[in-house]
């Protein structure tokens, strides 16, 4: 017998907060926010990464702790969705649910890459 497997498909937009980035370039001048935009996505690449690596380790208050840091960094450089699934991971975190925790870190890894491609595209457009 032969059974139907249905394919979810991953691919949400992504939201970022465009105004937020200009905001950060006319406060901090040209330099200046280049200069924070690439160390917070670099930052973020980074945090995303140990996330994982803490997930796999089992370690949840410091992957707790991982998950508020990439909330503020997406939140300074525009990356609303991203922050707002980092926020869903600690409140998995806090409930101490396994299952959701799991697909939810799987959804911030695949939402973090995808955000953090798409600034590197914004930047790409502004010079």
């Amino acid at each position: 017998m032969l059974e139907m497997v249905a394919v979810l498909a991953r691919n949400e937009a992504i939201q970022l907060d465009s105004e937020k980035l200009a905001d950060l370039y006319r406060q901090l001048g040209d330099n200046a926010a280049e200069d924070v935009v690439c160390r917070a996505m670099e930052e973020l690449a980074l945090r995303l990464a140990h996330t994982e690596k803490l997930h796999r380790g089992q370690d949840r208050q410091k992957m707790r702790k991982s998950a508020r840091l990439i909330i503020a960094i997406a939140e300074q450089v525009g990356m609303e969705l991203l922050a707002r699934v980092a926020g869903d991971v600690t409140v998995c975190i806090d409930q101490r649910d396994e299952a959701a925790l799991a697909a939810v870190l799987s959804r911030l890894v695949r939402i973090g890459e995808r955000s953090l491609t798409e600034v590197w595209d914004l930047r790409d457009l502004s010079i």
